[in-house]
């Protein structure tokens, strides 16, 4: 087992992280605790990373001199998420290096280059159709035959920006209610369960995957993640060799969650990827021997790899706004923090509103579904 890191790496090393929410608050704690300072440019958004951070850079993604002053601040950079202007990630990888690339990233932010990339290179996907007018979804709709769900080309996450459709609508209502925006129809794949394989691919190709997490959403959103996933040795092992064709075939470098839906026959289909540290990713804070925010900053420093051992089965609970009694009201923590293997993790979110990602639990041991769905009853 390798162990994490805990002491000064290079005090001339400063990791830049476009991007200040939760996830770039988890990669600065992560640098903080390496040894590392950390400058978090949050594009003018809400930036809960700022309070963790030594520097901030709070101005727009598309202003040319946040632009200057976050290269200058910073040795080496990283995302936190995927919708960055992509000529804002060429002009920092032109300047200090950027890891994953904009390229890499590029496709990832962009359904339509997602689905071409993985038809491109034999990854099993569900069927698609690119539509940019009323006509072209007609034929989609007409060659589909059947169920499918229209999802906006770029910029959608967590179930925004889709519409699921039995096929038996009219195409000109479909696409009025979508909003006549350039889409990808892809066809409905009949799945028994979903999972995700984080996969971790360091500069010089050396490769390593963690154990596939079961995903169980709500309204959309990540509820749970149950690792190992409840799925055979056969199916858990291709799906670590499809996350890893995934990272070779994008050149990547730095951490990758690859989504996954499992078939009734235990068949895979790629559903999306996330070119940086995954929400079904957090358990690895606590259950495993090397995070996935140490692993993507390992990467970005040049550093090996760590150990992706699962040191403890566990799920990851996410704490959802729902759980607030109001928009600034928590839930009482003394049941969690009373249970035995539970560690909570809270974000710094000021205001909690609908299914809002306030923060999330990981509960250890065997029995940790069981701790998951008494803690769930008692705040729901």
């Amino acid at each position: 087992m390798s162990a994490s890191v805990f002491f000064p790496l290079d005090q001339q090393q400063v990791v830049g992280v476009i991007g200040g929410g939760q996830l770039g608050r988890m990669l600065a704690l992560a640098a903080r605790r390496m040894g590392v300072r950390s400058v978090v440019w949050t594009g003018g958004l809400e930036a809960p990373a700022v309070e963790v951070a030594d520097e901030v850079i709070d101005k727009p993604f598309d202003d040319p001199q946040a632009l200057l002053d976050f290269c200058g601040k910073a040795t080496v950079a990283t995302v936190e998420f995927e919708n960055i202007p992509l000529q804002t990630m060429r002009g920092v990888a032109g300047k200090i290096g950027l890891f994953p690339s904009p390229d890499a990233v590029g496709i990832c932010q962009n359904r339509e280059r997602e689905k071409n990339f993985l038809r491109d290179h034999g990854i099993p996907c569900a069927p698609f159709w690119v539509v940019d007018t009323l006509d072209d979804l007609t034929a989609a709709m007409a060659e589909l035959g059947g169920p499918g769900v229209l999802k906006t080309a770029a910029f959608g996450y967590d179930g925004k920006g889709q519409l699921r459709i039995s096929g038996e609508e009219s195409p000109s209502d479909v696409w009025q209610q979508f909003g006549k925006k350039r889409a990808v129809l892809e066809g409905w794949v009949p799945f028994e369960k979903e999972i995700s394989v984080m996969v971790v691919r360091s500069s010089d190709g050396e490769l390593r995957s963690y154990d596939p997490a079961e995903n169980r959403h709500r309204e959309h959103i990540l509820d749970v993640s149950i690792v190992p996933a409840v799925i055979r040795k056969e199916v858990a092992d291709e799906a670590r060799a499809i996350a890893a064709t995934v990272a070779e075939a994008l050149d990547y470098q730095g951490i990758l969650g690859v989504e996954f839906f499992v078939n009734r026959d235990g068949s895979l289909v790629v559903n999306e990827m996330a070119p940086r540290p995954h929400n079904s990713g957090h358990h690895t804070l606590d259950a495993c021997a090397c995070s996935q925010f140490e692993q993507q900053l390992r990467v970005v420093l040049g550093l090996p790899l760590g150990s992706t051992e699962l040191i403890s089965p566990c799920v990851m609970l996410n704490l959802l706004g729902d759980f607030w009694s109001s928009e600034t009201e928590p839930p009482d923590w003394t049941s969690l923090l009373q249970t035995k293997g539970a560690v909570l993790h809270l974000y710094g979110k000021r205001r909690a509103k609908g299914m809002r990602k306030m923060g999330h639990a990981t509960l250890l041991g065997e029995d940790a579904l069981k701790k998951a769905e008494v803690l769930k009853a008692a705040w729901l």
